[in-house]
């Protein structure tokens, strides 16, 4: 049986830069299951992350990603089904 993709999009605020990007990508990628990290800068608002996953993620982890990552505020957690 063939792993199943999980999608999770996060909303992030507080990123501004490229830079900010590959902070968030770098921690969201260290996080166990994580295959790949997607970002949607939004300069002045909310950012869309999508990390694709083989597992489903546990809030917590993403939660603690976001923050070792910078001032960045996780405001929204949205998956698939």
């Amino acid at each position: 049986m063939a792993d199943i993709d999980r999608t999770t999009v996060l909303k992030v605020e507080g990123m501004t830069c490229g830079h900010c990007a590959a902070h968030v990508t770098e921690e969201l990628t260290a996080v166990d299951g994580v295959k790949n990290v997607e970002v949607i800068l939004v300069k002045g608002g909310q950012s869309s992350v999508t990390v694709v996953s083989d597992v489903v993620l546990d809030d917590a982890a993403l939660e603690e990603a976001i923050d070792e990552a910078g001032d960045y505020t996780l405001v929204a957690i949205e998956r698939d089904e």
